[in-house]
Formats: C-alpha cells, structure tokens, sequence
C-alpha cells in the first residue's frame, strides 16, 4: 500500500499543477486521497493549492471530522465523501475550476457529445449536474445520482469534479475534461459538429471496457487496496 507521506507528496504535486495550469485562482479547488476505510487526506480551507506543504494538508473522518493537522477542512469536503461511500473502487478525488469546462457548466451545457474517440474511452459521458451551493447538503444530493456511473461531473455555476483509482488517474481526467471542452468550443465557433453514429459510440463501449478492466489490472498489479465491490459501468451517450 501506498504510505501516507507518498500520498502527501502526490497532493502537493497535483495542487502544484492544476493551479499552473490555470485549473483554479487563489484559493479555489480541492483534492483528497483515501488514506484508509476511516480516513481521508484533504487539502485545507482558504489555501492557494499551489502553495501548500505538507503540514498544510488535514486528515479527516468520513463524517468530514478533523482528526489531525493545524488547518481547518474545507467546507466542500462532504462532496469528496459522497463520492468516497457511493464509489470504493475510488481512491482520490480532485475538484477544480477548469475554464472552458466551467464555461459550459455556467452555460448550463453538458460535455455529453460525441465528438472526441479518446473521451469515449477514457471518460465515457460527462454529465451536469443542477446547481447547488457549495459546501451545502444540497451540492451532494444533485451530484448523487450521477455519481455512480460517472467518472467526472460538470456542476452548473461552479467547476467539475473528477475521481479515480489514485491522484494521477483523477487528475488525468480533470485534464481529459478540460481539453475535450476546449475542443468542443472550437466546433461551436466553427458553427459545425461531426457527432459520432451510435454504431461507433457502440464499438468505443466495448473498447472502453476493455481500459478500465487493463487500467483496474494495472493498480491491483501495484499493490494498492481496492475493494472487493466492482466498477459500476460508466453512462453511456
């Protein structure tokens, strides 16, 4: 299993890179890593993620209870453990404010086309969900429903959030998310879409399982805890 200082290093690593790359300003975003059954490791409340140390970042319980570190818990950590109880094969979460992704989500429009191959594989749908304040009950009760066959979220008015089997994987995504709606808003302004036939959506399903079940293969082979509960199937378009 991976150790909790590894998993430190990774936070800062990720926080580092997705405030570079213009993914959050200021304070904004957060991510977290499953540390164990009962504990989380969070980055904290009202810190730019780009600059933090590891004595920066909180341990908390699955009721977002603080049980180490000198900061306080983010006020959105209650949609990182949504997402830990409804998913155990999840292990890592990352949520950020991607421009042009957070562009569509503030347009109130999903990343649901069909367009790219790669995204169909590697994401399958990315869906929206209604808005909710952040940090409220109500932001989880209009994330759940999407949360199980769904690999990242748009969330209308406010940013997207990814998850996976580790840091890397769901950071990746976050990436994955941004770029495909970068490549969508071309197609807007381009004033034409080439959409995808269901047959090739079809045949990109069967190729996507076929990741996931490698992808899945290659975590168990590193030696890391995974639940004995299967990936559910991801929403398809």
């Amino acid at each position: 299993m991976t150790s909790e200082r590894t998993h430190r290093k990774d936070i800062l690593r990720f926080g580092k890179m997705i405030h570079e790359r213009g993914f959050i300003a200021a304070t904004d975003g957060n991510l977290s890593v499953r540390l164990g059954r009962n504990r989380i490791l969070t980055t904290p409340t009202a810190m730019c993620k780009g600059m933090m140390q590891s004595s920066d970042l909180v341990v908390c319980d699955l009721d977002g209870n603080r049980i180490s570190g000198r900061r306080n818990v983010s006020s959105e950590i209650a949609m990182h453990l949504l997402i830990y109880r409804l998913r155990p094969d999840v292990n890592a979460v990352v949520h950020a404010h991607p421009p042009t992704a957070t562009g569509y989500a503030a347009a109130g429009l999903p990343l649901s086309q069909p367009l790219l191959s790669e995204v169909i594989i590697c994401l399958g749908n990315i869906p929206l969900a209604e808005y909710a304040t952040p940090g409220t009950l109500e932001l989880s009760q209009a994330l759940e429903p999407l949360v199980p066959g769904n690999d990242a979220i748009l969330m209308s008015n406010h940013g997207v959030v990814t998850y996976g089997e580790d840091l890397h994987v769901a950071y990746m995504r976050m990436e994955t998310v941004e770029h495909f709606a970068r490549i969508a808003l071309v197609t807007h302004l381009l004033g034409q879409q080439k959409l995808l036939t269901d047959q090739d959506v079809e045949k990109l399903q069967s190729v996507r399982a076929k990741y996931v079940t490698a992808l899945n293969h290659g975590h168990n082979n590193g030696g890391r805890e995974r639940s004995s509960r299967q990936r559910p199937p991801a929403k398809t378009y």
